[in-house]
């Protein structure tokens, strides 16, 4: 009787992290050249006078999708990542069973970044207008219980703004 209860809740734990998950929108595009993307998004923020961030993750870590939204949802933060910076999802998928061609471009774009896997998912980069990296940002320190803290992004972003790292 212990056993099935115990495989019961389990069934039920699971199905609801990947409710949730399912809940949150798809943000990473797994098809397009990551390196292409970012190259883009460098020509686009020197043209606007911006800075890029790249939010480095893929659409099966649920904290990406649950930055994606709180981004979008939380106007003060869409308002400072419009005025400030080309927001950019950069897909990364860490599983081994991508294709040689997959996982030499993951590797590539990774070095490009200064490779920020190291510092879980989400993580950001911040590029210049040159594409130089100015920062990588590990996402845990913006966290609060289940999802983020908007004090702590606001800080994160009103640091890396084209204005602020200029002073």
């Amino acid at each position: 009787m212990k056993k099935r209860l115990f495989v019961a809740l389990t069934c039920m734990i699971v199905m609801a992290a990947a409710s949730a998950q399912t809940a949150l929108k798809k943000v990473y595009d797994e098809t397009i050249n990551p390196i292409t993307q970012i190259d883009q998004a460098v020509a686009k923020a020197k043209a606007e006078d911006k800075f890029v961030v790249c939010q480095v993750g893929g659409n099966w870590c649920s904290w990406c999708l649950r930055f994606a939204d709180f981004a979008t949802n939380d106007s003060t933060i869409s308002r400072m990542i419009d005025d400030n910076f080309v927001y950019i999802h950069v897909n990364y998928n860490p599983r081994k069973s991508e294709s040689d061609e997959k996982q030499q471009l993951a590797k590539r774009m990774l070095e490009r970044l200064n490779n920020p896997a190291r510092f879980g998912f989400p993580v950001f980069v911040v590029l210049d207008q040159e594409g130089k990296v100015l920062h990588i940002q590990d996402s845990s320190f913006l966290e609060e219980g289940q999802g983020y803290s908007q004090e702590k992004v606001l800080r994160f972003f009103k640091n890396w703004t084209p204005k602020a790292v200029r002073k």
